[in-house]
């Protein structure tokens, strides 16, 4: 049973989104500030995490921030602040989705039912293998066994979101991906206003895997991986 943190201080709010969570399926605990839900961590890893931004004890995006420094786990940010800005901020924290206030219960689970589903399908998609990378001076090892990427043998800590964006353009390395085609396959999302989310996840996965371009923009379309694999035996 998948185990759920959600944070939120108003109390009808968190017992509302708690009780159609766990009617559909989930465990989950409930929290009123980020001092409580910092201790419940310290314990116990939830695999997703629902946080409210405007806490009385402080800001929900600080506090993610700080928390993607040690846990990788998806994240939804549910708050009242609603303008383009702090969407685009939290999702330049690694959220996985961001909604906002007044919302549906029943939209919340299904919106947490495709995080699910995008991460243990990309698991159960998994071949098992060590794909391997070269670009200029660069070699980039993508490793589905043990669900890690290197540059150069430098272990590098991406959310799941930028391992799905990076797995998909690996897998198209062909061609060019659109945009619309990142959102829909990574976050379901398909509205031309959601665009700007996959340019903010490709810059936070550019700034990880380092100075080498290994994600080329196609400007007015969309972007392409442009490491060519290479054998064990050619590195």
């Amino acid at each position: 049973m998948k185990l759920i943190y959600v944070v939120e201080d108003h109390q009808v709010i968190r017992e509302g989104v708690r009780r159609y969570l766990e009617l559909a399926g989930y465990k989950v605990l409930g929290f009123g500030n980020i001092a409580s839900v910092r201790e419940a961590f310290r314990i116990t890893k939830a695999d997703l995490l629902i946080q409210d931004v405007m806490l009385p004890d402080g800001d929900g995006f600080e506090f993610v921030k700080k928390l993607r420094e040690t846990v990788d786990i998806p994240v939804i940010f549910m708050t009242a602040r609603i303008a383009e800005e702090d969407r685009i901020h939290g999702f330049e924290l690694g959220a996985d989705d961001y909604i906002s206030k007044p919302f549906s219960p029943k939209e919340l689970v299904l919106r947490v039912q495709a995080i699910f589903r995008r991460i243990d399908g990309g698991r159960e998609a998994d071949t098992g293998h060590r794909h391997r990378f070269k670009a200029e001076s660069g070699i980039l090892c993508f490793d589905e066994i043990e669900h890690k990427v290197t540059v150069n043998d430098e272990p590098l800590s991406l959310t799941a979101a930028e391992w799905r964006i990076l797995g998909l353009l690996i897998e198209n390395s062909s061609r060019i991906l659109p945009r619309s085609e990142i959102l829909k396959k990574c976050f379901d999302y398909s509205s031309e206003s959601y665009e700007r989310i996959a340019d903010t996840h490709i810059k936070n996965l550019r700034a990880k895997l380092g100075p080498y371009p290994w994600i080329e923009t196609v400007r007015g379309y969309g972007y392409r991986f442009i490491g060519y694999p290479v054998e064990e035996s050619s590195l």
